[in-house]
């Protein structure tokens, strides 16, 4: 995953100025729950007897795993 991206949430955030280590640290935090939402969306699509993750899935998956 490039980290330039990573620069640009964090100064959408609000951030003047990004270090690389910053932006590193923001890469593997995203990654790690990524994929917990992947894991909880293929649940879902399991449960609907589906193979395909579909949005809705990701969705609820996320509320799931960030309590929204």
């Amino acid at each position: 995953m490039q980290l330039a991206p990573m620069h640009r949430i964090i100064k959408k955030a609000g951030a003047k100025r990004v270090s690389e280590d910053g932006a590193e640290e923001l890469r593997k935090v995203l990654e790690r729950v990524g994929i917990k939402i992947s894991k909880e969306a293929i649940d879902f699509a399991n449960h609907a007897k589906r193979k395909t993750v579909k949005s809705e899935d990701i969705e609820i998956a996320a509320k799931k795993v960030l309590k929204e």
